[in-house]
């Protein structure tokens, strides 16, 4: 009895010091002197070789690469949770800072929580980590635990995860990634596909799309919000999940707020900076889906 006891208050304490665990968006894998291409290139193979598939891949601005990747066991997990979609690709990005580049990629660990998955994708991030490498977390100064990332918000009035913004609904599924489809071919609200990828089961598709109109631009919110060190390229590119017969986006002032939970409100380099951002992003959005949108 007395062992078993043990076991249990052992078995306590492992979870409670997981639960506290302060996680960062953003893992750094490696950073040095060297070719953008070149580099890009190698990140590919080794992101294939580790059994990974590129999703799409663009340039937001110059000296920055996003790869988006996903694999058939991340999207399997994805599809168990109502709107996990947005956690079936990670970003892979190498960033030109000063004369090194900088290879970094979404933490899984800390995307799960935020997007309220029912598994923490460890398995995607020890494969990460194996592939590319770990040499730290980072983003914020301090970290936010996994019970903060599910229930997140920058502060009161601000948007929580389960309030986006809705885009549109249509007669279907088909007939709203036709939509999405048709409006990022045409480029319409400056907004074009990054990628797509589609969850087993047939209900979501997340798109990462990107965003070049005046102040929702990738380019504009970017110079303002990623001013740091070891640049947080993996913000980018935004995404759009049809689930269902609807398309909804992480409102912008979520979607901004939890790569940058430590941004200030007022000053340089701040959200009062770039505060035409959200409803611009929504408008380009709204417009990229296309006039059958409520």
């Amino acid at each position: 009895m007395k062992k078993v006891f043990a076991l249990v208050v052992l078995a306590l304490a492992v979870r409670a010091g997981a639960e506290e665990t302060r996680l960062k968006p953003f893992v750094l894998a490696s950073r040095g002197p060297g070719e953008l291409d070149a580099v890009v290139q190698a990140t590919k193979e080794k992101l294939s070789a580790a059994g990974f598939e590129l999703a799409g891949s663009y340039q937001p601005f110059p000296g920055a690469v996003v790869l988006a990747v996903t694999s058939e066991a991340l999207r399997a997990e994805a599809a168990r949770s109502e709107f996990g979609a947005y956690g079936a690709a990670q970003r892979v990005t190498v960033t030109k800072v000063g004369d090194e580049l900088q290879v970094a990629y979404t933490n899984p660990l800390y995307m799960a929580a935020a997007y309220r998955m029912k598994g923490d994708l460890g398995p995607t991030a020890n494969a990460l980590a194996e592939a590319l490498g770990r040499v730290e977390e980072y983003g914020p100064s301090e970290g936010k635990t996994a019970k903060d990332l599910r229930n997140y918000h920058y502060m009161i009035g601000m948007e929580y995860f389960d309030e986006p913004s809705k885009l549109g609904r249509f007669e279907s599924h088909d007939d709203a990634l036709k939509a999405v489809e048709a409006g990022l071919d045409a480029g319409r609200g400056g907004v074009r596909k990054v990628y797509r990828v589609d969850l087993p089961g047939g209900k979501e598709t997340l798109f990462g799309v990107a965003l070049s109109d005046g102040c929702a631009s990738d380019a504009s919110i970017m110079k303002e919000v990623d001013f740091k060190p070891i640049r947080s390229t993996g913000h980018l590119p935004y995404e759009l999940v049809v689930s269902g017969d609807r398309v909804y986006a992480l409102y912008a002032r979520f979607r901004i707020a939890v790569n940058f939970p430590d941004l200030k409100m007022m000053g340089s380099n701040s959200f009062m900076n770039i505060r035409c951002a959200p409803g611009a992003i929504e408008s380009s959005l709204k417009q990229a889906v296309g006039a059958a949108a409520e």
